[in-house]
């Protein structure tokens, strides 16, 4: 089976001496670095490991599971350990997903050297495969399991041990038929071709098979003509069908000849279905296709909560990584809690817990770093401030020095705006959300006062002040409205403690010991340095929502707790909905979530929140939500809202959804499932009993979920042929969200498989086929007699962690209609 892999890989001098092994140390912490044997397999796809050279190997991990490489110093892990092992030596490989990197030193720079260079080929080699070879490597990978002896054949006990790995039970003699055909060279074992096609003889597609001879006039191939009216008829290609069917034959099917006659071979039809262009997400949404010229206000923006966190909010780790994830998953709004450090230096962490700190500068670099690999849209810096005076310098200073360019310290054109600018405006640019001390067209109004002054300087000399006048002048905050009146900070008193971070806000006094004793409430003290940093996002408290409109202005912006969201939305519905027309909200999860669990956005989205900051590092499913919504418009982090969600004279109430929203009707039939994993791969005699579950989240109203039936020990092939129905008052919020699940009658049903996406993004096709359709054989004579036949789809199923568990698929099919009418459900 290797060879399979190894034929069209380019072996080069780095991979070979990957093959031979090395002995590097593997490091978990500060404590734990231990000498492990590394080596390449031999079909160049996968890296086991051993105690030692000779010892007991098994796998470690699949190229194909490999993010990226990065060398010693980035690694945070490897720099504590920099005195011990040169970080020359190590390197750190970052997996998809949730997964925990992994940290390596080589005995050498060389060997190191040799292991990065080898697995950037490898990745690069991964990357560019076509859909045959990702599913060769992954039958390799399987190959590669059932080898239990590592000679590289199949005996027949070892196929019949792979069978139950795969999810398949089947009858013996049956299987050691299958066996017996694919050995053509009758050595009683298969190797690499021949377990292609025993492979192939155990994944034939009945359900397609007999699509494709509906349409087929000789059962053999379709013709130009006859897949034209099944894009048409079927999957509602329209007038572009004909020119697709073109592009298609030319991309799916195998052989040459084929090609050349215009025609789609059995293997090109299945290959089509399973490929991208046959997937239920339409494809028109995986681009941006938003437009993004619009207010920053009128989009969904992709946020995470204590973003230095990975792991719970009391005991966990606070590391660079967190941010590193965040921001490579798409998030763009990123949050960061500072505090006083030692050496002048502040920190970040979750204050008043056990949780690790790490330097706040750290973050920034890394920021600066990875803000815009993954969008060029901009990112936002929410900024929870609870340093002292001194650091508070530090923290802006580190800002404006280590972001540069990319830092926002004014208005985009010096002017002041009437409305947030759009996030194509602000592309590459990060902004920061905290607390200011004044207005922001204070802030324009000095800086043209100050251009003034420096102009009159050539002109004139201004007499200067004295020193003391101007020490002890204190700062001026500006009304939120000219009948208030004004009020004034005043700085800390010398003998203030190091710790000291509260101002005086009082009346204007006339005898200087008021400083030392005032009686008034004191509020937090802020930097002039700090606060000027913030521009479009400043941090106000919520009161209610008349006072939002009476006293606060477009760049204003409040943080809510899920509980005080989710309240204002059952008291006060559209009146938050008008809100976030024209004024930014963050919410955040409840201080209770110490164990960093989420709680459903779709709540909040509902309303038009646009900040909704989830706990990005635990997976489930609100995080399967939260990544299905933004998956489309390229992945950039912003989603734009529905335009009743985006007017400030709304009527929209999420809780009491009425028209003109327009309803729909959706009709899925759950067809059948396609190489679903175990669960738990440690009981290899045990077999999936599959079914599925359709969840709809959106309003209220729409929120509902329906499931098929399951079937019975087949978690490689099972066939449902069951159809769901749901009806939806306002599909512009709904998602949609697939799951498969092990049946387990004896406890909580064991999680396979799922996917999310937005309705809006579902591709459909016609009719569905009649809910009796039960076997394949009766759903082919009913298709016949509907007219125009049903359009397929496959859904290709991500795992917890939201990573792609490829080929585990199902086949539906999807069709939406207009309104609620109709008795289908």
């Amino acid at each position: 089976m290797a060879s399979l892999m190894q034929s069209r890989l380019p072996i080069n001098q780095d991979l070979l001496l990957m093959q031979k092994g090395m002995l590097m140390r593997k490091v978990r912490s500060k404590c734990w670095r231990k000498l492990r044997y590394f080596r390449l397999q031999d079909d160049g796809m996968t890296v086991w490991h051993a105690r030692q050279e000779g010892g007991n190997a098994k796998p470690t991990f699949s190229i194909s599971d490999v993010e990226t490489v990065r060398e010693g110093h980035e690694s945070e892990l490897l720099r504590s350990l920099a005195e011990e092992f040169p970080l020359e030596r190590g390197f750190t490989i970052i997996f998809h997903g949730r997964r925990a990197n992994l940290d390596l030193v080589a005995n050498s720079v060389e060997e190191a050297e040799v292991w990065k260079r080898g697995l950037w080929h490898l990745m690069d080699f991964v990357n560019g495969m076509d859909q045959q070879e990702r599913l060769d490597q992954w039958l390799s990978d399987w190959f590669q399991r059932g080898d239990k002896n590592q000679d590289g054949r199949m005996s027949f006990q070892e196929v019949q041990r792979l069978l139950h790995l795969m999810n398949v039970e089947m009858d013996q003699e049956y299987a050691f038929h299958l066996f017996q055909t694919a050995d053509t060279s009758h050595s009683g074992t298969l190797e690499g071709e021949e377990f292609v096609d025993f492979y192939k003889a155990l994944t034939k597609r009945a359900e397609v098979q007999e699509l494709f001879e509906n349409f087929s006039a000789d059962g053999q191939k379709l013709t130009l003509l006859e897949f034209v009216d099944f894009l048409q008829e079927e999957q509602k290609e329209g007038e572009r069908a004909p020119d697709l069917a073109l592009e298609l034959i030319d991309r799916y099917e195998p052989s040459e000849s084929g090609k050349l006659r215009h025609v789609l071979s059995m293997d090109g039809f299945l290959s089509y279905l399973c490929s991208k262009d046959g997937d239920i997400f339409k494809p028109t949404c995986l681009p941006i296709y938003q437009d993004m010229t619009q207010p920053l206000n009128n989009y969904y923006i992709n946020s995470s909560h204590n973003t230095y966190l990975v792991g719970d909010q009391l005991y966990g780790q606070s590391s660079v990584e967190g941010y590193i994830r965040a921001l490579k998953r798409g998030c763009r709004c990123v949050e960061v809690d500072i505090w006083d450090g030692p050496s002048g230096e502040p920190i970040v962490y979750h204050g008043h817990t056990l949780t690790s700190r790490i330097p706040f500068k750290d973050v920034v670099a890394t920021v600066a770093q990875y803000a815009f690999q993954t969008s060029d849209y901009p990112v936002i810096l929410s900024l929870e401030n609870h340093c002292s005076w001194e650091q508070q310098q530090v923290m802006a200073c580190h800002l404006t020095e280590i972001l540069g360019e990319q830092l926002l310290s004014t208005t985009l054109d010096g002017l002041l705006p009437t409305q947030l600018p759009s996030p194509e405006e602000l592309r590459r640019k990060i902004l920061v959300k905290g607390k200011k001390l004044r207005t922001l067209e204070e802030d324009l109004e000095e800086e043209e006062e100050e251009e003034l002054e420096s102009e009159l300087e050539g002109e004139q000399e201004a007499d200067p002040e004295p020193e003391a006048q101007l020490e002890s002048e204190p700062q001026e905050l500006s009304p939120r409205s000219k009948d208030k009146k004004k009020e004034k900070v005043v700085m800390c008193p010398l003998f203030c403690p190091p710790t000291c971070c509260e101002v005086m806000v009082q009346a204007p006094f006339s005898k200087p010991k008021s400083l030392l004793f005032p009686k008034q409430r004191s509020k937090p003290i802020l930097c002039p340095s700090l606060s000027a940093l913030v521009v479009y996002l400043k941090s106000v408290s919520f009161h209610s929502f008349t006072h939002s409109r009476e006293h606060y202005r477009f760049y204003e912006t409040s943080s809510f707790s899920e509980t005080k969201a989710k309240s204002l939305i059952k008291e006060a519905g559209n009146e938050f909905v008008q809100h976030n027309a024209w004024q930014l909200s963050r919410v955040y999860p409840s201080g209770l979530r110490t164990d960093s669990s989420n709680y459903n956005p779709q709540e909040l989205w509902n309303a038009g929140c646009q900040m909704v900051a989830m706990n990005v590092q635990t997976a489930g499913l609100e995080m399967d939500i939260c990544d299905g919504l933004f998956r489309q418009n390229g992945g950039c982090g912003y989603v734009l809202k529905p335009d009743f969600l985006r007017d400030a004279q709304s009527s929209f109430h999420p809780e009491r959804p009425v028209s003109p929203f327009r309803a729909q009707t959706l009709l899925i039939q759950v067809i059948s499932g396609q190489q679903l994993p175990k669960e738990d791969m440690s009981k290899e005699r045990s077999i999936v009993d599959p079914l599925v579950r359709v969840e709809i989240f959106g309003v209220r109203p729409d929120t509902t979920r329906q499931e098929t039936s399951y079937v019975e020990n087949n978690g490689f092939n099972p066939y449902w042929g069951q159809t769901l129905c749901f009806r939806v008052l306002v599909p512009e919020l709904a998602l949609l969200r697939f799951v498969v699940k092990d049946y387990n009658w004896k406890s909580r049903n064991d999680f396979i498989g799922q996917y999310t996406l937005p309705w809006t993004c579902m591709q459909q096709g016609g009719p569905v086929l009649h809910p009796l359709a039960d076997t394949p054989a009766l759903a082919a004579r009913l298709t016949l007699s509907s007219r125009p036949p049903p359009g397929y789809r496959h859904i290709h199923l991500l795992s917890k962690d939201g990573t792609s568990l490829h080929p585990a698929s199902i086949f539906v099919h999807i069709n939406i209609r207009e309104g609620l009418e109709g008795d289908e459900c």
